[in-house]
């Protein structure tokens, strides 16, 4: 499954994708990401913002300037935001609290939250203030990879806080990385077992990119075609699932690809709406970033037949147990 290349592999993107269009229709969920601090107390060895890159320009993001933002300036076709950030308690407090009430109060957006590990008490005030979906990712399934990569605590700390985070409520996301530097296929399908037997609504797959300020610079990149078998295989897996076509697909390859993580079965697309200014601080890989803006996320979809559903995220996976025909299909 995973080494399938050609039209064999050309045939399980297929089956992939006519399984999210059986499950969702001909529509794609649209969220908007804005990336509220790049402060990380963690020291993961994949990511840019680790706490020991001491020559990146620290920021966390004004509330008043993301709310104008947000509010008034958001592009049509977003229904749903992702508030995303190292992590940084603080900016939870100051940043993504009051942001989340003054969303909730001024429009009908779905909210989402990817703020790494948390106190309890601060995942119950995300959630009193409005938001509903959590992303946190186990980035591997592997316990010994997850200690060599320095990822936050321990991987049975992450999967307790994912656990947690279901059982308080929360619609739950989780995600993990191919080609990791010493990662075997054992323990890459190792990922997708623990995947499925977490209580999540979603799983992201992302390829590796080593990053230019971190222990793995000089490591080689993820392998396109087996990044995107991993998500093919992950919708024939969980065909209810949210899997997003990740942006990094476009530094694991040449040219523009990320229509080719629709055609594996992706049914979420995310647009960066991070002020300028603020987005090149923002380094999980490189400071060279490609945006997906919202006219190179409509022109995939379009690319592939598939349109903007109109239902926010949130809403969608409260009503989950309605067929699709009677709420995404009908709401577009």
């Amino acid at each position: 499954m995973l080494r399938l290349r050609g039209a064999a592999q050309e045939s399980f993107h297929q089956a992939a994708a006519q399984a999210a269009v059986s499950r969702f229709g001909r529509q794609v969920f649209v969220r908007g990401v804005v990336e509220i601090s790049n402060y990380c107390r963690e020291n993961c060895g994949y990511c840019g913002m680790r706490r020991a890159n001491r020559g990146l320009d620290r920021y966390r993001a004004n509330v008043d300037e993301l709310a104008e933002l947000l509010v008034h300036r958001r592009p049509r076709s977003v229904t749903d935001v992702s508030l995303q950030a190292g992590e940084d308690p603080r900016a939870v407090r100051e940043v993504a609290l009051p942001l989340i009430r003054i969303l909730k109060r001024e429009t009908s957006l779905g909210i989402i939250v990817c703020l790494g590990t948390l106190d309890p008490a601060l995942y119950r005030e995300l959630r009193e203030a409005g938001a509903e979906v959590y992303i946190l990712k186990f980035e591997t399934s592997d316990p010994d990879d997850y200690e060599r990569h320095e990822a936050p605590g321990t991987l049975a700390e992450r999967v307790e806080h994912i656990r947690l985070l279901a059982d308080e409520g929360w619609f739950v996301s989780s995600g993990f990385i191919v080609g990791l530097p010493g990662q075997s296929e054992e323990r890459l399908l190792g990922n997708l077992g623990l995947a499925a037997e977490l209580p999540l609504t979603g799983c992201s797959v992302s390829p590796f990119v080593p990053g230019t300020d971190t222990p793995l610079a000089g490591e080689p990149m993820a392998d396109l075609d087996l990044t995107l078998n991993c998500m093919a295989a992950l919708r024939l897996l969980q065909p209810d699932w949210i899997i997003p076509a990740v942006s990094a697909l476009n530094l694991a390859g040449p040219g523009e690809v990320y229509g080719r993580g629709l055609r594996a079965g992706a049914n979420l697309v995310t647009m960066n709406l991070t002020p300028r200014e603020l987005r090149e601080a923002y380094v999980l890989y490189r400071r060279e970033r490609f945006i997906m803006t919202e006219d190179r996320i409509l022109e995939a979809m379009a690319a592939e037949n598939l349109a903007p559903c109109r239902q926010s995220l949130g809403d969608y996976l409260r009503h989950a147990r309605i067929p699709v025909e009677t709420s995404v299909a009908a709401d577009g």
